[in-house]
């Protein structure tokens, strides 16, 4: 579990990053990076290093 909230975030930061390079999909993109940042913390805070 605690890997897999790492790998969704690797996931979602490349996503996003893609997104903003192609600029296709919008605002959709941004939300991609806002729940990126949000496992992170989760990660964070849980008391485990990125």
């Amino acid at each position: 579990m605690n890997s897999l909230l790492y790998l969704i975030a690797v996931i979602l930061v490349i996503g996003w990053l893609l997104g903003v390079f192609f600029y296709s999909v919008g605002g959709l993109i941004h939300i991609l990076l806002v729940l990126a940042v949000i496992s992170v913390i989760l990660r964070l805070i849980s008391g485990r290093t990125v």
